[in-house]
């Protein structure tokens, strides 16, 4: 059985993202939310978050996105187990990447999507390749954000240790401590309130006063036995999986979730790849600038029409 979980209805990262839910195996509900329309004329980009991210990652994108498309190119969001609107698995050990793109699959299933291009940022890029390797026909294209098969120990213990920081902060101290400094790092130069509106993508606010998670704790909580100097096992047969179908790849800057010379021994795998750096910021990336959008645009279009032709 699922375990629910409950967000602020009024929650400002989610303003202007209605969803639906989609039951999965044992009546696990998935959040989803569609921007556009769904039709056999146009590939959807189908958008995974990070480990313990959730849909609201990927709202800039989405809107521009979809205006660049003539207001109707399809964009799927989504909230997986675990994540923002989306039940709790019954158990931690049922969070995997493998069981996320199970529900991958049957989420597009659900929706009627036989082909799709997936986006997968972090942790959702890894959903991608083992997507790829369980259903490459469902795999018309992938882009890769900050997302490989080499996970990076440094990343996952300072995830850990800045989300264990701020869930035990109280007050002011939540966001002036907490947040604004930690996000700071990855995002130099960004006024105070945007700095606030990336702190809402993964937390709220509670009466009193304590950031409360948009995501299940257990899923820190398995990152417990990981250490900064861990080399963790390289997956490069997923990433081999890829090949089904044209590939982007895109890593932030200032990123400590992707490697720069594993990014660098992606490129050189997979030289029709179209790769990109995404200058002056980290994860997850705030996905609002024109330049990448308009990249991610031309990568998505070009494949769609190639596959299906002229767009509608």
């Amino acid at each position: 059985m699922a375990r629910s979980r409950t967000s602020p209805p009024d929650h400002a990262a989610f303003a202007g993202l209605p969803i639906t839910q989609v039951t999965l195996a044992a009546g696990l509900r998935a959040a989803v939310h569609v921007a556009g329309r769904l039709s056999q004329a146009r590939l959807p980009v189908v958008c995974i978050p990070g480990y313990q991210r959730n849909m609201s990652d990927f709202t800039a994108f989405a809107d521009y996105f979809r205006r660049m498309g003539g207001g109707e190119w399809p964009v799927v969001l989504l909230d997986l187990p675990g994540r923002g609107r989306a039940d709790d698995r019954l158990r931690a050990e049922d969070y995997s990447s493998l069981a996320d793109a199970r529900d991958v699959a049957s989420i597009l299933a659900a929706l009627g999507i036989s082909r799709a291009i997936i986006l997968g940022q972090g942790h959702g890029g890894q959903v991608a390749m083992a997507l790829a390797t369980a259903h490459p026909l469902l795999i018309a294209g992938t882009v890769l954000l900050d997302s490989g098969p080499v996970t990076d120990s440094r990343g996952i213990v300072r995830l850990r240790n800045n989300l264990q920081h701020v869930e035990g902060l109280r007050g002011a101290k939540v966001t002036n401590a907490g947040f604004r400094q930690i996000l700071a790092g990855n995002y130099p130069g960004l006024p105070d309130d945007r700095l606030a509106a990336l702190m809402g993508r993964s937390h709220y606010l509670d009466k009193r006063g304590r950031a409360r998670p948009l995501y299940d704790q257990r899923l820190i909580a398995a990152l417990a036995s990981i250490n900064f100097d861990d080399v963790l096992t390289p997956q490069w047969p997923l990433f081999d999986a890829l090949t089904c179908a044209p590939l982007m790849l895109l890593r932030t800057q200032l990123t400590d979730q992707l490697r720069r010379e594993t990014f660098d021994e992606m490129v050189r795998r997979r030289p029709d790849a179209t790769a990109l750096t995404i200058a002056g910021q980290g994860s997850p990336a705030l996905f609002d600038q024109r330049e990448e959008i308009e990249a991610v645009a031309e990568f998505v279009i070009g494949t769609s029409t190639r596959l299906l032709g002229k767009a509608a």
